[in-house]
């Protein structure tokens, strides 16, 4: 097989669901597949820019891009709603059945976005990064990408998380299933994170991406800045409080509307 028609093969496995850039074992643990993000890599290097969607043949029009990463060419077999207002899905990226896209979004290759989620307006699925099922991503949301290091963790949110208007989530954050985050909450690897309800601090780092409890519900929140200057002023850091845990009133309040799907 040519390294082109493997490459091609890997792309028709990443978008099909046979493959995934990473997978939960059955203690929680994700695994990360390295050698899928070195091929998408290598596929990327050999791969020369070249003028797409010509002649019309594209929705959205003629654009440049590595030839090897159209964009892709839904049917109505993905039982996926792609609704009409600037959306794409590269080549090489998941949907599974269920899953509605809201324009304008973006889903980049190597990422998987599970069965039933909403992909709302100007949200951003970034490269291989990795959405459960049942999850909202609201408008605005940003899940960063990662394809280097090969061996670094993509940013991973679990089932039935709600992730709220604005946040970002990046450099390998994992958000256990059924996490709320509130709108606004910007989370990376070492976002420091003090949860009130159990009083403790969360943290991570580059090596060991920060982690969201289960059912944890996030909000915005500030933190005293270090040093005598800071102290002076009154400054303040960014951080995220754990305010409580889901409960009934939590699940009424994110709901997906089973009637919009």
């Amino acid at each position: 097989m040519s390294e082109r028609a493997r490459g091609a093969a890997l792309l028709d496995q990443l978008e099909s669901g046979a493959l995934r850039v990473a997978e939960r074992g059955a203690d929680g643990t994700w695994i990360v597949h390295a050698w899928i993000k070195e091929e998408i890599l290598a596929l990327f290097r050999a791969s020369p820019v070249a003028l797409q969607g010509a002649s019309g043949a594209s929705p959205l029009g003629d654009f440049l891009d590595k030839e090897a990463f159209p964009v892709r060419r839904l049917s109505l077999a993905d039982r996926v709603r792609l609704v009409p207002g600037g959306s794409a899905v590269r080549r090489g990226a998941h949907l599974a059945p269920g899953v509605i896209c809201m324009p304008p979004m973006y889903v980049n290759v190597g990422a998987f976005v599970g069965a039933n989620t909403m992909v709302d307006s100007h949200a951003l699925v970034g490269s291989c990064a990795q959405i459960g099922e049942r999850v909202h991503l609201s408008a605005a949301a940003q899940i960063g990408g990662v394809l280097e290091p090969a061996g670094g963790r993509p940013v991973i949110v679990e089932d039935e998380c709600f992730v709220g208007g604005g946040v970002g989530i990046y450099e390998g954050v994992l958000v256990r299933r059924r996490a709320v985050l509130a709108a606004g909450v910007i989370l990376t690897a070492s976002t420091r994170v003090h949860d009130l309800v159990h009083g403790r601090e969360l943290s991570g780092s580059r090596e060991a991406p920060l982690e969201i409890p289960e059912d944890a519900v996030v909000v915005p929140g500030t933190r005293p800045a270090r040093g005598a200057y800071a102290q002076s002023l009154g400054l303040q850091q960014a951080c995220a409080l754990i305010v409580k845990y889901r409960d009934g009133r939590t699940d009424h309040a994110t709901a997906l509307e089973g009637a919009l799907r």
